[in-house]
């Protein structure tokens, strides 16, 4: 194809401008970016992400005009040369740890190293003791070793008691030998195995005289640190391309009677004698649901941002993309309307848009919640055994700060990842035929997002968790219910029983506290119900998991509810922006929350939180009013989430608003297949018959 010519890029898009329309509509909003930017980020983070940003653009590896279009071997190879790069970044730069993970979060894509310097760390570091963490932990700090953490296998992932590899005590060599039994003990969607690790903390069942305890973290290596190919008895490789997160190197593992030393059983909390060959329990094991706590905490932290990034960019577009004519419109508006001025997009993007400001206060909440049991966790009964039946992820007794923490975790995990995964889809399929494109910018952003509804807990998996503290909770009410409330979800249980024969009055389409207690007041109901079923009727746990999953959304809405009004009520947030914002995000904060009532309708009328002309006003009236009054402000309200475009990589969702002239770019002049010239008869066994260049290798 003969280069585009001067004439084609003389064209300009008919009607108004982007860039025209993009500031007519900053225009309509009085609210200060900046401002707000800073209430949602801080400074500090603003500026550190700017300063790093400068750094990334700066460098030709981190070029994105490729991105699109390289296939699966062509955006592996550049990841890790990615990941090469940042991690010598790093070391010129002297980048601190939050550094370090902003100019991940800014390249926006999985890297080769990212298992290893998350899991792989964090499990050394949490489960080994001292003299491990100086074997281990050290080297693999400088890079000196790579590695992943192999937990999931082909057979088993929610189900870690299930988990099929051994590792067995051997008393005479006093090692372990590591074994795959079957094909479906195959390590499997490890991220960083397929190519990258050559060590692997392997989650196996410890087995000692022909019994098992459970499994196990080992440290493993699997690949020779020189040549890079795997040691004898280890079969390891990729497993090939996925719906998304092709950048990373996910891969398979088996073992065929590896022998591995004593140290290598990570021994912080239980080891085995290698003089008496007998197991022994130290510590408090609790401390590692404490690392699973905290993963789940950054996820609720992270969704609203995820999310953001749609919402971003299918505001941006539905402000200039024109369809149709309001045919209510008075003569003089006569014309093509903007998508966003229809109620049946806004109805889509700006529930979206509020619950990117729910969820970031909820993540914020959080992780205070998280910081403040830590001390609490580490002082946990080390030598508390569990009495619960198998189950994913079980957590053994411990405090109830730390089952609270723990269920609180799971709960808004599951539904936060949920929120952000299906309103990616949305904003998608908002954005028209063109969110189709992977100019779009979201397709692939939603694909890299989507596993985390699996992984750290499967979202139908944890509500399980949630429920089963919901239901502790409710027994210790039911058998003392004079008994002072130990936290938020006694106290709503407690209060529930205390009116449950007077009923309620919530005015929630004028009362914002009273919206919070109606939530509560149905996720009370709810778990008396559930108590109800298990405890009274005696039904079989299996026959409740579709209850316990209402159950255990429900509760988490109640806690995102809540955490919302909280924020938009404490002194730190009424100082940093001014009263008219301040008003605009309790706007939001209503719409999120009449709009998830409006919804769960069914449940919040079954509990008696709200009547059904309650309901009907909610979605007719109160949804569809905020609808119309925060529109004015939905440019201004994404601009504060502070995108890059260089981070967004889209077309639709530029700042700028040159949609089409972006579009048509990166087709004509970016796209490596226009440099080919085909054969396209079938009788000729030519297929290209020119190509232009090195078509579909990134330069870097």
């Amino acid at each position: 194809m003969a280069p585009t010519p001067d004439w084609v890029k003389q064209l300009q898009p008919s009607g108004p401008q982007g860039h025209e329309l993009l500031a007519a509509e900053r225009a309509c909003s009085q609210i200060p970016v900046e401002k707000l930017s800073e209430l949602i980020h801080t400074k500090e983070v603003l500026d550190r992400k700017q300063r790093v940003l400068n750094i990334l653009k700066s460098e030709k590896v981190f070029d994105k005009s490729q991105n699109y279009f390289a296939g699966r071997i062509d955006r592996f190879e550049a990841a890790l040369a990615r990941a090469k790069k940042l991690t010598n970044l790093r070391i010129k730069h002297g980048w601190t740890l939050d550094e370090y993970r902003t100019a991940n979060e800014l390249i926006s894509e999985p890297g080769p190293y990212g298992l290893h310097d998350s899991m792989f760390l964090v499990t050394i570091d949490g489960q080994g003791t001292e003299e491990q963490k100086e074997k281990f932990l050290t080297k693999a700090e400088k890079y000196e070793i790579i590695g992943c953490y192999a937990q999931t296998e082909l057979g088993h992932g929610s189900n870690v008691r299930g988990l099929e590899t051994t590792a067995t005590w051997d008393s005479a060599s006093k090692s372990f030998i590591m074994h795959s039994p079957h094909l479906t003990a195959s390590k499997w969607w490890i991220g960083s195995l397929g190519k990258t690790a050559n060590f692997a903390a392997v989650m196996a069942q410890l087995i000692i005289d022909g019994k098992s305890y459970g499994p196990h973290p080992f440290i493993v290596q699997i690949r020779d640190l020189k040549t890079h190919e795997a040691l004898e008895g280890v079969h390891v490789g990729d497993i090939g391309p996925k719906f998304g997160y092709n950048t990373m190197d996910n891969g398979f593992l088996l073992f065929n009677k590896v022998k591995i030393p004593h140290h290598s059983m990570l021994a912080r909390f239980s080891r085995v004698d290698p003089q008496t060959n007998k197991y022994i329990r130290q510590g408090s094991p609790s401390l590692v649901y404490g690392t699973l706590t905290w993963v789940r905490s950054t996820i609720v932290m992270q969704a609203g941002s995820v999310l953001a990034r749609g919402v971003t960019i299918a505001t941006r577009y539905a402000a200039i993309r024109r369809q149709f004519q309001d045919r209510d419109a008075p003569e003089w508006e006569k014309g093509e309307n903007a998508v966003l001025n229809y109620t049946m997009v806004q109805i889509r993007l700006l529930p979206l848009l509020a619950a990117t400001f729910a969820l970031h206060f909820t993540g914020k909440a959080m992780m205070n919640l998280y910081q403040e049991n830590q001390k609490k966790m580490n002082a946990a009964n080390a030598n508390t055994e569990s009495k619960r039946g198998p189950g994913p992820e079980e957590l053994g007794a411990g405090s109830d700060s730390l089952a609270d923490l723990h269920a609180t975790s799971c709960g808004l995990k599951a539904l936060s990842s949920t929120i952000a995964a299906e309103g990616l889809e949305v904003c998608r399929r908002a954005c028209g035929g063109h969110g189709y494109s992977s100019f779009s910018g979201i397709g692939s952003w939603y694909a890299d997002y989507l596993p985390t509804t699996t992984w750290e807990g499967d979202n139908y998996m944890l509500t399980q968790q949630v429920a089963r503290y919901l239901l502790k909770s409710a027994r210790t009410v039911i058998s003392n219910p004079s008994a002072a409330a130990t936290n938020d979800t006694t106290a709503i249980l407690s209060n529930y029983l205390k009116r449950s024969e007077i009923g309620c009055a919530f005015d929630v389409l004028s009362n914002d506290t009273d919206i919070v207690q109606a939530f509560a007041w149905r996720t009370a109901f709810l778990t008396f119900e559930a108590s109800k079923h298990r405890d009274e009727q005696k039904k079989p746990w299996n026959d409740l998991l579709v209850d316990f999953y209402r159950l255990s959304r429900a509760h988490s809405q109640y806690m995102v509810v809540k955490n919302f009004h909280e924020a938009l009520e404490s002194r730190e947030v009424s100082s940093q922006i001014d009263t008219p914002t301040l008003g605009i995000l309790r706007k939001l904060y209503r719409l999120f929350a009449l709009h998830t009532l409006e919804q769960e309708g069914s449940e919040f009328y079954a509990s008696g939180a709200v009547t059904v002309k309650q309901i009907s006003l909610a979605r007719t009236n109160a949804v569809m009013k905020l609808l119309k009054e925060i529109r004015p402000h939905a440019v201004r309200l994404v601009d504060s989430w502070a995108f890059d475009d260089w981070v967004l990589d889209s077309s639709l969702g530029r700042e700028d608003g040159k949609v089409y002239e972006d579009m048509f770019y990166r087709a004509s002049e970016l796209n490596p297949l226009n440099r080919i010239t085909v054969d396209p008869y079938p009788t000729s066994s030519v297929l290209f018959k020119k190509v232009e260049g090195e078509v579909g290798r990134s330069k870097l």
